[in-house]
């Protein structure tokens, strides 16, 4: 079987999974199995063969299984969505049809993704400046103390998802012309390489963006995921340990300073260390996190059911918020607590398998450009979920970072097609490659 006929088969699945979960949701809320469910997921299943057909013609090469997978993953949020706020799942359906546009038009418009190397220092600029425009007096948005929104009139996304991909670009770009002098050009000092600084110099500039973006954004999720984005990439462009080693260090005593000036920051790692404490009661304290963790052990290993969180109590005036923004931050409790365990380690393996497959196009790519591209973006997208699924289980100090796919917001989906649409077209140069003749 082809490849892409293996992609047109595994779309089946995706569609047979929303068709389920909302005749799921009719069912529970009306006790009454509507036809509606067939026609969500027929439209669902129509539009994800028209990408499929783009696919077939642009990149017959490309791999499979990814595009699928991330298919599923948007189908099982529309559905969680729908069953928290229709209303809200109306608009996500509408950025998940903007999505596959522009993922499409990637695809067609930017073939050969090697012309994005002549304009690594814009692209790089027009990220550091996207990431602090939630600072812009006028259009920034505050949630919480931590500053990640920009709204401008009814519009309000968040520019961290876009800056991400072009950081990623730049830092691959950069590393493919420089890896060798990192290397060779170092001196070697207790038995460390100690890399040359004017090489060096514009990857201390990023650890220095990650830790403005803490001091000024104040928000711990984002620096890590871009932090450690930059040390994957790193590490794949020098095989060098210590430079990996070097940047933990750097990041946490940059973080033990800020967490000693920065009284948000201060707030937010104590919520995460106590969230039963005397935050509990405070505003933008440990009130959200506790909640998360109450839901998560409510589900058990099965799960409560679907549709059966409670997530409000009341109505009107006295309306009680049991689990804060559970169409964003908190949604991975709400799943946790309607099929447990197992359904939650089901979409913890359904990420596994995307992160693996990007790996995979990465070991593929025969230049370096490509293979530290194809590393980066796949090691983004792995952090956002380790960030986001690590500060709900308080493994880490929750923040505002959005569960890719599955969490309500525009931003996250527009960047994470643009973001598939890259990794494809690596897998397409890649593939096709190793199937020329020679």
């Amino acid at each position: 079987m082809s490849a892409r006929n293996r992609e047109l088969l595994a779309l089946v699945p995706a569609s047979l999974l929303l068709t389920a979960g909302f005749a799921a949701v009719f069912i529970e809320r009306d006790n009454v199995l509507s036809n509606v469910s067939l026609t969500f997921g027929g439209i669902f299943l129509g539009l994800c063969l028209a990408v499929h057909v783009v696919i077939r013609f642009t990149l017959p090469h490309a791999d499979p299984y990814l595009f699928p997978l991330f298919a599923v993953l948007a189908c099982f949020g529309l559905v969680m969505i729908y069953r928290i706020d229709e209303d809200l799942a109306r608009e996500q359906a509408q950025w998940f049809v903007f999505g596959l546009i522009l993922f499409t038009a990637t695809i067609i418009l930017l073939r050969d993704y090697r012309v994005l190397e002549r304009y690594r220092y814009t692209i790089a600029a027009a990220s550091i400046g996207l990431l602090l425009l939630p600072r812009v007096p006028g259009i920034g948005q505050n949630v919480n103390g931590a500053y990640l929104g920009v709204g401008i009139g009814p519009l309000s996304f968040q520019p961290a998802e876009f800056a991400k991909i072009g950081i990623i670009i730049f830092l691959a770009s950069y590393l493919r012309d420089t890896r060798q002098l990192l290397v060779t050009g170092g001196r070697r000092f207790l038995g460390v390489t100690i890399p040359p600084l004017k090489h060096f110099g514009p990857l201390l500039l990023v650890w220095g963006v990650a830790m403005a973006m803490l001091f000024f954004i104040q928000d711990i999720g984002s620096s890590l995921m871009f932090f450690g984005g930059f040390l994957a990439v790193l590490y794949v462009a020098t095989n060098r340990v210590s430079f990996v080693a070097i940047g933990l260090s750097l990041f946490a005593v940059g973080s033990w300073v800020l967490y000693n000036i920065r009284p948000t920051i201060t707030n937010r790692i104590d919520a995460w260390q106590h969230p039963f404490g005397p935050l509990y009661d405070k505003v933008g304290g440990s009130y959200q996190l506790a909640q998360s963790l109450f839901a998560q052990a409510d589900g058990g290993l099965f799960g409560s059911g679907f549709g059966q969180s409670l997530l409000t109590v009341g109505t009107g005036g006295d309306k009680v918020v049991l689990l804060p923004a559970a169409q964003t931050d908190l949604i991975y409790s709400v799943i946790t607590n309607e099929l447990g365990l197992l359904g939650a380690a089901a979409v913890i393996c359904t990420y596994l398998l995307a992160v693996e497959r990007g790996f995979k196009i990465a070991t593929l790519a025969r230049d370096s450009f490509s293979k530290l591209l194809a590393t980066g973006l796949t090691a983004v997208f792995a952090l956002q979920v380790f960030v986001i699924v690590g500060g709900v289980t308080q493994v880490i100090p929750l923040t505002g970072v959005t569960l890719p796919f599955i969490s309500y917001g525009g931003s996250s989906i527009l960047a994470n097609f643009v973001l598939l649409a890259l990794l494809l077209l690596i897998s397409e140069r890649a593939r096709a490659d190793a199937e020329a003749p020679t």
